[in-house]
């Protein structure tokens, strides 16, 4: 079994992390942790070098609780719900994990739901997590 978590490093992001882990441990499935960044100029040096971080992080969490793992990083053009459903397609994924955060109307009108875009899309089971 294969389970993925869409991370950015977030409190929610990491209580999705936890809740795979556990679940992960519980049934011997791999967790694959994932960071998707659109990539040209919409990012800085600096945010590459902090998604590399809480990778390495994630990837040391799940490791010390015995959860085998892997992670991903993508900055290939397409935006971050995009990518994961992209990635849960080529991959095979039999369940996902996100964390999600309240947002205003307004915020969403103007930001978009990258969770929303997950649920709807998603060719497999979505938990959330806040």
């Amino acid at each position: 079994m294969k389970f993925l978590v869409a991370y950015t490093g977030s409190r929610e992001s990491k209580a999705a992390l936890e809740l795979a882990g556990r679940i992960a441990r519980a049934t011997e499935a791999v967790v694959v942790v994932m960071t998707s960044m659109e990539g040209g100029s919409a990012e800085t040096a600096d945010d590459v070098g902090k998604a590399e971080y809480e990778l390495n992080w994630a990837r040391r969490h799940l490791q010390e609780q015995g959860v085998a793992c892997e992670v991903q990083s993508f900055a290939r053009g397409l935006s971050p719900g995009e990518d994961v459903v992209k990635f849960i397609e080529e991959h095979g994924i039999e369940h996902v994990f996100i964390g999600i955060e309240k947002k205003s109307r307004t915020r969403k009108l103007f930001m978009g739901s990258t969770a929303q875009y997950i649920i709807l899309k998603a060719s497999c089971p979505v938990t959330c997590v806040k």
